[in-house]
């Protein structure tokens, strides 16, 4: 049968464990001089070896070699390799967490050990254990049996108590630095008579980010294509994910206020799949990073990440200012809390995007925006400065030359002059965008009418047909509200029905009916 990579090639001995060479050197001279601990705590992030340790220290502790232990060939090495010694227990804490698991260990700890020198218990995610399980096992902990030894495994050491930790020989696992994960991978490959290059094995160690055990389970994604030569694209296409790379290019473009850019690039990301709104909250994550990067000495400290990564993170936290980094965890923050509504979450990351690459403050749509007609803004933070053109003033009502600015909680009002005019067509999309996220059910109305005008205390919307109308009178209040947030004014709706065609068939009456409703409707 089939075994994946991390457990085809999971160390046999203490020499082939990778970048954990602090607990190694400890471990191999506790066994080599008989004194090894009574209980120890292994913690560390997913995949560097906890449990790998746990079972070499058992080896070594019950191995028959007369040479260095453990040596990987003897019966009991090869017993705990393949999970047949009886005196080696592995226990599950987050499906044996109860005080009655604990109080059974208790009773099994008073038997001696039936093959090897040490009976040894391996206690994996140790942090899920209840409250009493914990307290049930503190005593045996504190003086187990000399035959016994415990081995405590977490990735979260900060959810164990106090008493737990004082009666244990704590060792911190490190996160793998990526140039000795691409060296790891490049020997396993060999032996497999695979090539992969040098930007491949790069892009795999940069995307386990420190984890032995997520760098082998992509080497054996991309392995498992069944192609022998594995290049850059090849992982790319396997990954589907977004790693710390992409965040650095995508903070890079906002920087450098390259908009167009930062957009293809996000479209880039999502054509593979990716989630949305994982995305952004991985994107917050990143500016997070930046700002530790940018204030604490030593980083590593409180980042999960490689030393790579934080060396790159650190890189670009000192191009950035720390009024940038707060304004973007805040627009992202938003984005995000607006996202889980939204039937457009990419919309509103594009508009976040837009919003970071133009700075603080309000944003002028007329200068970051494209001239076409289809386009089409979210924010209540964008200004109407729209073209002036002599079609515009001849439909649209000019306004006082001057207006006082109303300022409100969430938008600034502006102020209009003589030859500026309202652009109808867009207010109307940025009042229907912004209400969908309010009232669902609110773009039903949205093909049933356009806005009109916009004048000095009032606007007037033009509806198709009557039903549309006292579906606009429904929504009165939504409406202009969503409008003076808009445009900084409080001005009362008028809604009229456009009577230039002529009478409405049935077959139009259907139509609008079924728009209005929601359900079909035949004419016979």
């Amino acid at each position: 049968m089939y075994q994946a990579l991390y457990r085809a090639y999971r160390p046999e001995v203490f020499d082939q464990v990778l970048g954990q060479e602090h607990v190694v050197r400890i471990l191999k001279n506790q066994i080599k001089t008989g004194s090894t601990s009574h209980a120890y705590l292994f913690c560390g992030t997913r995949g560097t070896g906890k449990t790998t340790s746990a079972r070499l220290l058992a080896k070594g502790l019950n191995c028959l070699s007369d040479g260095e232990r453990p040596c990987g060939e003897c019966a009991n090495c090869r017993a705990i390799r393949d999970g047949n010694f009886i005196d080696v227990i592995e226990i599950d804490a987050a499906s044996n967490n109860s005080v009655d698991n604990i109080r059974d260990l208790r009773e099994s700890v008073n038997y001696p050990p039936a093959v090897g020198r040490k009976k040894i218990y391996i206690i994996d995610e140790v942090h899920m254990l209840s409250s009493g399980a914990f307290n049930a096992l503190l005593k045996t902990l504190e003086e187990p049996p000399e035959y016994v030894t415990f081995i405590l495994a977490t990735t979260e050491i900060h959810k164990l108590p106090a008493t737990i930790l004082s009666r244990c020989m704590r060792l911190d696992f490190k996160r793998v630095p990526e140039k000795v994960l691409a060296e790891g991978m490049a020997g396993i490959c060999e032996d497999m008579g695979i090539e992969v290059s040098e930007d491949a094995l790069r892009i795999i160690a940069a995307n386990s980010d420190g984890s032995v055990r997520d760098g082998l389970s992509i080497l054996d994604q991309c392995i498992s294509g069944g192609d022998k030569v594995i290049g850059e694209k090849d992982v790319l296409d396997f990954l589907g994910a977004s790693g710390e790379e992409d965040f650095i290019h995508l903070t890079e473009l906002t920087r450098k206020k390259e908009t167009a850019a930062a957009i293809e690039f996000l479209g880039e990301i999502l054509a593979d799949g990716k989630d949305i709104r994982q995305f952004i909250r991985d994107w917050i994550t990143h500016y997070r990073n930046l700002l530790m990067t940018k204030f604490i000495r030593e980083p590593s400290a409180v980042l999960s990440l490689s030393a790579e990564s934080i060396e790159r993170i650190g890189r670009q936290s000192q191009r950035l200012e720390t009024e940038e980094i707060n304004e973007a965890i805040l627009e992202l923050s938003k984005t995000s809390n607006d996202a889980r509504w939204s039937t457009q979450p990419r919309i509103l990351l594009e508009l976040a995007i837009v919003r970071l690459c133009r700075g603080a403050g309000a944003i002028s749509y007329a200068q970051s925006a494209p001239k076409s007609e289809g386009h089409k803004s979210l924010s209540e933070d964008i200004k109407y400065q729209p073209e002036v053109n002599k079609q515009q003033a001849a439909k649209s009502e000019p306004v006082q030359e001057h207006r006082k600015t109303v300022e409100q909680e969430d938008t600034a009002a502006e102020l209009y002059t003589s030859e500026e005019s309202f652009d109808c067509d867009r207010l109307w999309d940025e009042i229907f965008l912004e209400g969908e996220n309010i009232k669902g059910s609110f773009f039903l109305i949205r093909t049933g009418g356009r806005l009109e005008k916009v004048g000095e205390n009032d606007f007037t919307i033009t509806a198709a047909t009557e039903i549309k109308k006292n579906l606009f009178e429904k929504d009165r209040e939504l409406i202009e509200t969503l409008m003076e947030k808009k445009t900084g004014k409080r001005r009362t709706m008028k809604v009229v029905v456009n009577n230039s065609k002529k009478t409405a068939s049935a077959e139009e009456i259907a139509r609008n009916a079924s728009e209005a409703l929601g359900i079909h409707i035949d004419i016979e």
